[in-house]
């Protein structure tokens, strides 16, 4: 029955779900519309919010780029691809390995949401490599399945900025919160949250690999040899060098550079703790990336490899980030298309529904604003002052609106695009296997918030 059901999700993913910019656009006209008849906005005035919003995400969009160039890059290194390769011979059958790379992946994004991303994708190519007769499409899918959890581990974006404190955070929950702010154990070190965290990394193994084909059934196989990268590096003796060429394949510069590069890791781990985040993963991964390949020949023919699949990323999230223009953008009264789905929520919550709703409300609101940040700016000052209205943990509120956030990540193409192209695959082959991952996360986040530490 469960594999029925899988099968016909992934069935319906493929048949209707359109490429990840084509859907993108359908989401834009929708939003657009939706603007005009519930918030009473004129055509262009939602024009005016979608093209003030455009741009605004340009930096993340390099970011996330640099993600998949850089994770790319590190994966072709000799010594990572030795290293990868010897972990991906432990699994002996096609659901060992499913189990082990959603495992992994889970692992990884409870670190730290950007490492997670990028080696649960590299480490399922390797698996594929290995591992006979496993189906890439779902090997894919479990690896993005980990980016579920980022929100509750260590990187999770709204539990660190309600545990900064501050006056910004004051202005942001509407005078909700102090500026004391919510310590971490209310949220991430909290028992309802560590709990949904361990179940999740405990179990989402064995929902994955139940959705392998049984034999008999269709398993859809990659070629082995479209995920071998070609060596285009042509070794060429001294003499025939020039002395550009031999700059170009100098040890020596590869280390000096490589030196710098440690000295400010290191600086940072002792300054700031395991605090990661996307700019100090990418740093990481560049300079593991120059050192491992060698000379600065051999990295840029890497990288240049790594950047064709960069492309889906510069073009769609413009388009996100007016969308989320157009989410945020109010009229005359105040109001705005997430203020309204917000308040809906918060109208039909009492104090034992309030968490669910709140999770439920912050999955909606992702859907088409898929930023923490952007996310937090919306529904903290509506949020928050309710659940002080409505006597709930504030701390739970917040962890509310984080594990939605993450919740809805596993149906939408906006966090899924560097994995995706570091697989080579497009959403749909992945979405239907994402879907059965959602409405289970679903079930155990919904039963952590609102059956614990009530």
């Amino acid at each position: 029955m469960f594999k029925k059901f899988t099968n016909g999700c992934v069935t319906l993913v493929q048949r209707f779900l359109p490429d990840p910019f084509l859907f993108c656009i359908i989401l834009t006209f929708a939003i657009f519309l939706s603007g005009i008849i519930f918030t009473g906005q004129s055509p262009m005035a939602m024009v005016l919010h979608w093209s003030g919003g455009f741009w605004s995400l340009l930096g993340f969009a390099m970011q996330m780029a640099l993600v998949l160039v850089f994770g790319h890059t590190l994966a072709s290194a000799p010594a990572f691809k030795k290293m990868t390769k010897k972990l991906a011979k432990i699994p002996k059958t096609p659901t060992q390995a499913i189990m082990m790379v959603t495992f992994v992946s889970a692992i990884a994004c409870v670190l730290n949401w950007g490492f997670g991303l990028v080696i649960g994708a590299i480490f399922a190519k390797e698996l594929a490599k290995e591992v006979d007769g496993v189906d890439y499409r779902l090997l894919i899918a479990s690896a993005y399945s980990g980016f579920l959890l980022w929100h509750g581990g260590f990187s999770g974006s709204i539990p660190l900025t309600v545990a900064s404190g501050g006056e910004t955070l004051v202005k942001a929950t509407a005078g909700a919160l102090t500026e004391a702010g919510i310590p971490t154990s209310q949220t991430l070190f909290s028992f309802y949250n560590m709990a949904i965290v361990a179940v999740l990394v405990l179990t989402l193994p064995l929902i994955n690999k139940a959705m392998h084909p049984a034999k008999g059934q269709k398993v859809v196989v990659i070629d082995r040899s479209l995920l071998e990268e070609e060596e285009d590096f042509m070794a060429m003796t001294r003499a025939e060098m020039t002395p550009a060429d031999k700059l170009e394949n100098s040890r020596i510069v590869t280390w000096l550079i490589s030196l710098m590069g440690f000295s400010y890791i290191i600086y940072y781990f002792i300054n700031n703790g395991f605090n990661l985040n996307l700019d100090i993963v990418n740093f990481i991964f560049l300079f593991l990336g120059i050192f491992l390949h060698g000379t600065p020949k051999r990295f840029l023919n890497a990288l240049m490899e790594g950047a064709k699949g960069a492309g889906p990323i510069l073009l769609q999230f413009p388009f996100y980030a007016g969308i989320m223009g157009m989410m945020t953008g109010v009229n005359a009264a105040g109001v705005s298309l997430a203020i309204l789905m917000s308040n809906f929520f918060v109208q039909i919550a009492n104090q034992t529904t309030f968490p669910l709703l709140s999770f439920l409300s912050a999955g909606l609101v992702n859907f088409f604003v898929p930023s923490g940040g952007g996310q937090w700016a919306v529904q903290a000052p509506i949020m928050m002052p309710a659940a002080i209205e409505l006597g709930v943990s504030t701390g739970k509120t917040a962890m509310a609106i984080a594990w939605g956030d993450a919740w809805t990540n596993m149906i939408q193409p906006f966090w899924a695009l560097p994995a995706l192209g570091i697989a080579g695959l497009g959403a749909k082959d992945i979405m239907g296997y994402c879907i059965i991952d959602l409405l289970y996360a679903g079930l155990i986040i919904g039963i952590g918030l609102t059956v614990l530490g009530i």
